[in-house]
């Protein structure tokens, strides 16, 4: 249900009434009793998030946002060739080949 803006032009009285949008509008004033009360066209409503956020990575703590940087600014490692494990690889797949003909 929305909330709806009202004033009065003649005391000045303006207030916000939360009510079904089917309702009626409302046209006497709760504090002078005027029947002229006008309801204002608003900005509308807005998105309301509580809580930690929507997307928790929309909003990082300070420290993780450090440890971001320093990750960052650290050099990789290059990675070094394994001149082992291949021949092992290439023995197993010879004799698991000569294993299937037979």
């Amino acid at each position: 249900m929305p909330t709806y803006e009202y004033e009065c032009p003649d005391c000045g009285h303006a207030f916000e009434l939360f009510q079904s949008m089917t309702a009626k509008v409302k046209r006497t004033c709760p504090e002078c009793g005027s029947r002229n009360l006008k309801r204002l066209i608003g900005t509308g409503g807005a998105v309301l998030f509580k809580g930690g956020g929507f997307y928790e990575t929309d909003y990082r703590s300070a420290g993780y946002k450090k440890d971001a940087k320093a990750a960052e600014s650290k050099p990789n490692k290059k990675a070094e060739p394994k001149s082992s494990g291949d021949s092992k690889t290439k023995k197993s797949i010879a004799s698991s080949k000569s294993t299937k003909s037979d």
